[in-house]
């Protein structure tokens, strides 16, 4: 009868026992919910005031909690890290407000809608319908990515050839990059006034002045010849536009393409008539 009665008494403080268990189980539970819920919306409101933010901003916003448990919220939060500066920079994708290339830029600090740099490197190349120099695609980025460009020629991930003695790269899709080099050499056949005229945003005042430089060596009859030239291979309204950019009539630029599409030249035209210039020197010899 004792023995049961302890037996009764030591189940009770079992019970007991289990049960404030995990009554405290439930209330730390709770708790530490109502902190990741607090967490997460703390982190949604500091990038809402800053924007972009490293990783030790982050942990000081959160009171300095563990690497992982910052990069387990910002999972949550669906982040994206800069493509610029390391990788050193995150932020949302609900914030980020990219271009039609898929590029955002916040004080400086590059993001990519593909990634980071090797990722937006290669979608940038493959997607390109001339393929990019390590320098356009610097230009574009607005980062340097030679380095980049190089790993993922080596890794396989792009391709690359020479054109005017420069690396161009491609795609490692061969299908796809040959589209690029058909479409690089005939860039490269184009003539400069051809390029500074269809593209005229990318013609320096440097590059106006090296053809304008060019044409001021050749005779009138050459210059005239060549702004034709030149009018012919750009069509309707080439006349106008090569006279704007070597500063020529263009009447006088008409009557070069005339000339050219009439034939009326000869491959005997030249500076001198025949017959002019220095006479033959005669040879004097030594008298005896």
């Amino acid at each position: 009868m004792t023995f049961n009665r302890y037996l009764t008494v030591f189940d009770v403080f079992t019970n007991m026992r289990t049960l404030a268990l995990t009554i405290a189980i439930k209330r730390a539970n709770i708790f530490i919910m109502n902190t990741t819920k607090y967490q997460l919306k703390e982190l949604k409101q500091f990038f809402d005031r800053h924007k972009i933010a490293t990783l030790d901003q982050l942990r000081e916003a959160l009171g300095n909690p563990a690497r992982c448990t910052v990069f387990r919220k910002l999972n949550d939060l669906q982040y994206l890290s800069s493509y610029s500066h390391r990788g050193k920079y995150y932020t949302l994708k609900s914030i980020a407000r990219f271009s039609e290339q898929g590029l955002w830029s916040f004080c400086s600090v590059w993001f990519s809608h593909f990634g980071n740099l090797l990722q937006t490197c290669q979608a940038f190349v493959h997607h390109s319908d001339t393929g990019y120099s390590a320098g356009e695609l610097r230009d574009l980025l607005e980062v340097k990515t030679k380095h980049a460009l190089t790993k993922l020629v080596r890794d396989g991930r792009l391709a690359r050839d020479t054109f005017d003695s420069v690396y161009v790269y491609l795609s490692a899709q061969k299908d796809v990059a040959n589209r690029p080099i058909k479409a690089r050499k005939a860039f490269l056949q184009q003539s400069a006034a051809s390029l500074i005229v269809a593209n005229p945003d990318l013609a320096t005042d440097e590059a106006k002045a090296l053809l304008v430089l060019f044409c001021s060596m050749l005779n009138e009859k050459q210059r005239r010849w060549y702004a034709g030239l030149e009018s012919l291979k750009l069509g309707y309204g080439g006349d106008a536009h090569i006279a704007s950019i070597l500063g020529m009539d263009p009447h006088t630029v008409a009557k070069g393409r005339r000339e050219l599409m009439e034939a009326d030249l000869t491959a005997t035209d030249r500076l001198r008539s025949p017959g002019a210039g220095r006479p033959p020197q005669e040879k004097k010899r030594r008298k005896s």
